[in-house]
């Protein structure tokens, strides 16, 4: 956004919630930054000054508020091509893409070099991306210091730091004090151990509505991953690089909980980070609506409240989109459980029915056209994927949430997928706002006029709009993944 001081000193003073994480607030009496929505005093318009995002804040020399704590503050979604450029950036930064990689891969995995990408990044956040990088790693330990009972060692691996004294130092060089401080100040963790595993609230942006989350995943629920052990409850296996275990989404509430097992707490950003992108948190919604009334005054009436479920794992959700080709999503699901049956590695977990992790792409990659056919497939589609599997073992495949150019390219490499899984796979994998399966005949039977028109001027939330068409109560009894 930009910043606007109006605009800001109102959302200030009204600690207007629609603001909460577009914009931080310097307090020049204190020397801390907060949230337009902390709960502590006002502070004077003359002490106030306003930062594009957290790092921009630091960088100035502001700490974070301990009472508002800026980390817990929803993302922002972006709105035009310059701020989604940088939004994808922040999002595969925040997953620990700058610990994987160099800046200039980076960048060419979003289709830009990487002088292009620090000038889009300082426009948009006031910060470079080793800035926004550094600062991130400090706020994730801050926010683990805060709610668990990890050990400083854990805390400062999990949050990217490559060692221990690193950690120590730049917390204090930033914080002005140590990180044992942050803890000490409250009387216990704020979040505790909740059946084996570390639990965390996730603030959407905006209103949050679970129960379409969750007929989402039920849908398409794989046996031996997966399940629904309690109303608006989820729980699956993962594996993150080399780190594997459960986690379990509660969807009841004003706002996502997530719980994790301790194997896959190492991997805690780029967990975090996924499920956000996979529940769609970081929407704004009134923006998105406000953009799609003309065509959707109706659906917006009638249900508010759409987001872009997704996958958490953009490898597993293409997996599932070249099965899910022209067939079924009930079809696709129980092609699904065969390779899960076949093919996945098992797992040990306290919960009744989950046993499996999701096969690897080296296992499937090594499986024989014939073996994966029986599986209830076409030869055809068995062997693309195969080349699939093979092309992201090998890494000429990449799949992240907002790396979208690259995924795309590789995709339209590979014989056999298509516009339709290529756009699937953004939609729901990659995160893009505007992909659009032109092809999928529910989109083409919810949609009374000349759809390949109509959905260009439904740009840049083209995904929203295919949200909505399949949401439309009229639509075939059975529809594609």
């Amino acid at each position: 956004m930009t910043l606007d001081e109006t605009t800001c000193h109102g959302a200030v003073e009204a600690k207007d919630r629609r603001y909460d994480g577009l914009f931080f607030i310097g307090v020049t009496s204190t020397g801390v930054y907060c949230r337009c929505v902390c709960p502590a005093r006002t502070p004077k318009r003359e002490n106030r000054t306003f930062h594009l995002s957290a790092a921009a804040a630091e960088k100035a020399g502001f700490r974070p508020c301990l009472l508002c704590r800026p980390e817990l503050a929803p993302g922002a979604a972006p709105i035009d091509a310059a701020a989604r450029l940088a939004h994808d950036a922040v999002k595969r930064i925040e997953a620990g893409a700058l610990e994987e990689q160099g800046l200039e891969d980076l960048a060419a995995d979003l289709g830009v070099t990487d002088r292009h990408l620090r000038r889009v990044m300082l426009k948009t956040f006031g910060a470079a991306p080793v800035e926004i990088a550094q600062t991130h790693r400090l706020l994730t330990a801050k926010r683990l210091l805060k709610e668990t009972d990890l050990s400083m060692t854990q805390i400062a691996f999990a949050s990217g730091f490559q060692s221990l004294r690193r950690f120590n130092a730049l917390f204090l060089e930033r914080y002005g004090m140590a990180p044992s401080r942050v803890r000490g100040r409250g009387k216990a963790p704020e979040t505790l151990r909740d059946s084996g595993g570390l639990a965390f609230t996730l603030a959407p942006r905006g209103a949050f509505e679970g129960a379409s989350a969750l007929a989402h995943l039920q849908l398409r629920r794989a046996s031996r991953v997966e399940t629904q052990i309690a109303p608006l409850s989820w729980t699956r296996t993962l594996q993150v690089g080399p780190h594997a275990g459960w986690l379990r989404l509660d969807l009841a509430g004003a706002a996502p909980r997530l719980t994790l097992s301790d194997g896959l707490l190492p991997a805690f950003r780029q967990i975090i980070s996924n499920v956000r992108g996979a529940l769609d948190l970081d929407a704004d919604l009134d923006a998105i609506n406000g953009f799609l009334a003309r065509d959707f005054a109706a659906d917006i009436e009638r249900d508010p409240i759409v987001r872009l479920p997704g996958g958490l794992d953009p490898f597993e959700l293409a997996v599932r989109a070249i099965i899910g080709q022209q067939v079924t999503v009930k079809a696709a699901t129980t092609v699904v459980s065969r390779l899960v049956e076949k093919l996945g590695a098992p797992i040990e977990t306290d919960v009744a029915g989950l046993d499996r992790l999701f096969p690897s792409a080296a296992r499937i990659a090594d499986s024989g056209k014939d073996a994966i056919a029986a599986l209830g497939m076409p030869g055809a589609r068995a062997e693309t994927l195969i080349r699939l599997a093979r092309a992201f073992a090998d890494g000429k495949l990449k799949l992240a949430r907002g790396a979208v150019a690259a995924g795309r390219e590789g995709l339209a490499a590979i014989p056999g997928v298509g516009p339709w899984t290529i756009e699937y796979v953004a939609l729901r994998g990659l995160g893009d706002p505007d992909a659009f399966p032109l092809g999928d005949s529910a989109l083409r039977a919810a949609y009374d006029g000349d759809l390949a028109r109509a959905h260009e001027r439904w740009r840049p939330w083209r995904a929203y709009a295919a949200a909505r068409l399949w949401r439309r109560p009229i639509r075939p009894k059975e529809r594609l993944t």
